[in-house]
């Protein structure tokens, strides 16, 4: 039986189940999130995420000696890629979330594919085919089909907070286009600690000034246990997962498979909810499947 470890980074299918389960990791969370968003806000919530999978990451690479970097220069590249992918990431969302609906939010995430497509042609970093721009819209439309835009609103309330998830998709394009070589250089383990190492150096302070009133004798050891899952499973597992299979595809192979999110939530949905699947989820999971293939397909 052919190693995986041996098998060229084009032909292993290990990246692109990596993928999936990212898209699972981050798809539990807004479910968790909602439960402890009552007793914890917004901002204090992102300042333990970062802080729990900083230092995570900062034992298990501390105890494996692999704790520095392999070039000076990488800790700026670093830090520039934590600010694009972890900080401004999470405060925008969270911040855009609250002034604008659900539906709003997850229909404006479909540009994070476009975005990421976008720099890394720009930039250079990707050679832009039309089969990959083909592949992007059919997962868009899938998308589309599956959140219905007729129940979005753009009323003038909302404005703010679409902006800032389009400046969030936008952030998050530009960290998975052009965090590739960094990645590959360090490992995904390395990076990633450092990546939320500095990260921390700006959402730990802003978490701790929005807990001020909280007393921390109120909350729950449940809210406690729930904030330790979304540090160290929707968060510390899916960047990991993430940066490790952007060292073996595409960015834009990286980037559709956000696509996949809106069918995990609907499909954990009917599993703990009892809600059933219909047509327009078939046809949704069609186009979205399609899409993702015509991305990740080879010559």
């Amino acid at each position: 039986m052919e190693n995986v470890a041996e098998i060229p980074a084009e032909r292993s299918y290990s990246p692109y189940a990596a993928l999936v389960g990212v898209q699972i990791f981050f798809g539990s969370l807004p479910v968790i999130g909602k439960v402890v968003l009552k007793v914890i806000p917004a901002f204090g919530l992102v300042g333990f995420r970062v802080l729990i999978t900083a230092a995570a990451f900062a034992l298990i690479q501390a105890a494996r000696g692999r704790f520095w970097l392999k070039e000076r220069r990488d800790y700026l590249h670093l830090a520039v890629l934590s600010l694009f992918g972890v900080t401004f990431n999470q405060l925008l969302f969270i911040s855009g979330l609250s002034l604008t609906t659900a539906s709003n939010t997850s229909l404006l995430a479909a540009t994070i594919p476009i975005f990421t497509l976008a720099v890394s042609s720009v930039a250079g970093f990707e050679k832009l085919r039309g089969i990959k721009l083909i592949g992007v819209v059919v997962a868009c439309l899938g998308v589309l089909l599956l959140i219905d835009p007729r129940n979005a609103s753009f009323s003038s309330q909302n404005t703010i907070g679409d902006l800032l998830i389009i400046a969030n998709s936008f952030s998050y394009g530009i960290y998975v286009a052009t965090s590739k070589s960094v990645l590959t250089r360090n490992g995904a383990f390395r990076s990633m600690m450092w990546v939320f190492i500095f990260a921390a150096a700006i959402c730990v302070p802003i978490g701790t000034y929005s807990m001020r009133n909280i007393e921390m004798e109120s909350v729950s050891l449940t809210v406690w246990l729930l904030i330790l899952y979304i540090g160290l499973g929707a968060t510390a597992s899916p960047y990991l997962l993430n940066a490790w299979a952007l060292a073996r595809v595409n960015p834009s192979t990286v980037a559709v498979y956000i696509y996949l999110q809106p069918l995990i939530g609907f499909l954990l949905a009917v599993i703990f909810l009892g809600e059933r699947i219909d047509l327009k989820f078939v046809l949704a999971a069609a186009f979205v499947f399609a899409g993702v293939f015509l991305v990740t397909r080879r010559r």
